[in-house]
């Protein structure tokens, strides 16, 4: 049987299909888009599928029903009439001057005025955008579909700049106004991003823009669901299973580990990241994809801004307004961690109509934070996990909690003294909660469930550690004695939730030195 191929980094329909890539149906879901509503606009993160469903949008209203021959859009459409269509790709205005962003915004209209003809009075990118929809419509004789993908790239660099987002955004502004002067000449309109900006004018001047980022009717229209993991897929899951000489559940197990969990809308399916799942396949290699790139650099500086508590990211209970907002709108970080896909949708209460947020699943977790740890460590991530990590790893691996509290000792005294350690320890108030957050990156990097500030009875526990034979019970303070840390583990009986799960607990106190930067003394108790 001849390999299969996997649509790794292609996002153009028509290739998928005549090249033979695998490809998972949504085609039906594609159709109720197309006639859902005139305008419509979907968020969901980077390397999610947006623009191959972009380009499946595309090659339906341009009536390439050969295409789609086979798939489920067949029940349902009839007519496969024609229509001119305008798909306009903004990715490659990240990272741009503003001047730069007039340039490719002309750039990119520039090849439908070939096709459709210009007009030298038009000299702004709206004026040739709105130019080319009314030639293609006279032309044609047809209503014209637009497509415009990733809207909001030119803009996510500048955030919390105030005069660049200003310029940035009046150029957006008068691009996009144009859609609505050219309803009449519009067939259907698609737009996608990652963020909501309500105040250009795709949200602020289309009254009638239909936001189907949380409709649950299109929740699943990117992203691989478990049905369709275990059905269009399962031969290469067997695969997979071949090459690890694990077992087909095994392997199973490990994909849904690594890469489902997303939810993007109440009570939904649990996603796939689809580029992720399809590049392990091609690989056959279960390891994390998603930050290729690295994290990436605006929602680095949207954390920092908003000084985000990361430890927080595990367990948030929040209103619907609370995640899903404008993005020029913000008052922290949430909003754009949800949209971004580092958070996710995990339970929706019906009866206080709040949401349960959480990191969606191994690969996220990992990737942001060796993402965090130059930042807030002052360490590269590759020199902690070779280093420190593995053996820490090890050493809880084999039980030998008092080894790894050695290696932990050593990590922390290794770590520059660089000007945001200084200033966090310069404030003993503030000490305690670094270490915290520190071990809290560290044991994310290593894959170990962990939650910090866990509410009980008693209080709160600083940090508890969930390994698979092992729940670990941390306190740890700068003044003091260890002793008196694990005595208020006892004394308020921080480990008492977990008697009865199975896994044998650990309790931890340690004590952290300001003056020398690292761990004093520990004292462990089974």
């Amino acid at each position: 049987m001849a390999a299969r191929k996997y649509p790794v980094g292609i996002q153009t329909f028509s290739e998928i299909i005549e090249e033979g890539y695998v490809y998972v149906d949504k085609t039906d879901l594609v159709w109720e888009l197309a006639h859902y509503a005139k305008y419509v606009f979907l968020s969901r993160p980077r390397r999610f599928g947006k623009s191959l469903l972009a380009s499946t949008l595309e090659s339906y209203f341009c009536g390439e029903k050969p295409l789609f021959e086979g798939l489920k859009i067949m029940q349902k459409e009839q007519a496969w009439d024609k229509y001119p269509v305008i798909r306009l790709d903004l990715s490659g205005a990240k990272h741009m001057s503003t001047d730069l962003v007039l340039a490719e915004l002309n750039r990119i209209v520039k090849p439908y005025e070939l096709l459709y003809g210009s007009d030298e009075d038009e000299k702004t990118p709206g004026m040739r955008l709105a130019g080319v929809v009314q030639r293609a419509c006279a032309k044609t004789g047809q209503r014209v579909a637009i497509i415009i993908d990733e809207y909001d790239a030119p803009l996510l660099d500048v955030l919390h700049e105030d005069t660049q987002l200003k310029e940035r955004r009046e150029v957006m502004q008068e691009f996009y106004q144009r859609l609505k002067q050219l309803d009449p000449y519009i067939k259907f309109c698609f737009i996608t991003g990652i963020t909501k900006f309500s105040q250009l004018s795709i949200f602020s001047t289309i009254n009638n823009l239909s936001n189907v980022t949380m409709d649950p009717v299109f929740a699943n229209i990117c992203g691989i669901t478990e049905h369709e993991l275990i059905t269009a897929l399962q031969e290469d899951i067997q695969g997979m299973a071949a090459a690890y000489k694990v077992t087909y559940e095994e392997m199973h197990q490990k994909l849904k580990n690594r890469y489902d969990g997303y939810h993007f809308t109440r009570n939904s399916e649990e996603l796939y990241n689809p580029y992720s799942l399809m590049k392990a396949l091609r690989h056959q290699d279960v390891t994390n994809y998603w930050f290729d790139s690295g994290t990436p650099t605006y929602l680095i500086r949207q954390l920092q801004y908003f000084h985000t508590d990361i430890m927080s990211m595990d367990h948030l209970d929040v209103p619907v307004s609370a995640f899903d907002q404008p993005t020029e709108n913000m008052q922290d970080a949430l909003p754009l961690l949800y949209q971004s896909g580092y958070l996710t949708i995990k339970e929706y209460d019906r009866e206080s109509e709040t949401y349960t947020l959480g990191i969606p699943n191994q690969e996220v977790r990992i990737g942001y934070t060796e993402g965090l740890l130059p930042v807030y460590v002052g360490l590269k991530s590759s020199e902690v996990q070779m280093g420190f990590a593995l053996k820490f790893w090890r050493a809880l691996k084999q039980n030998d909690v008092n080894k790894a509290m050695q290696e932990m000792q050593s990590f922390f005294a290794g770590i520059p003294y660089v000007e945001g350690f200084k200033k966090k320890l310069e404030d003993a108030a503030t000490a305690e909660g670094f270490y915290e957050y520190t071990l809290y990156l560290v044991f994310s990097m290593l894959n170990v469930y962990v939650r910090t500030q866990v509410k009980c009875a008693g209080g709160r526990a600083d940090m508890v550690v969930w390994m698979p034979d092992v729940i670990y019970v941390f306190e740890l303070k700068n003044t003091g004695s260890a002793q008196d840390a694990l005595s208020q583990i006892n004394d308020r009986g921080y480990a008492i939730p977990y008697r009865s799960d199975g896994r044998k607990v650990v309790k931890v106190g340690v004590v952290f030195d300001v003056e020398t930067r690292t761990i004093d003394n520990w004292q462990v108790e089974a």
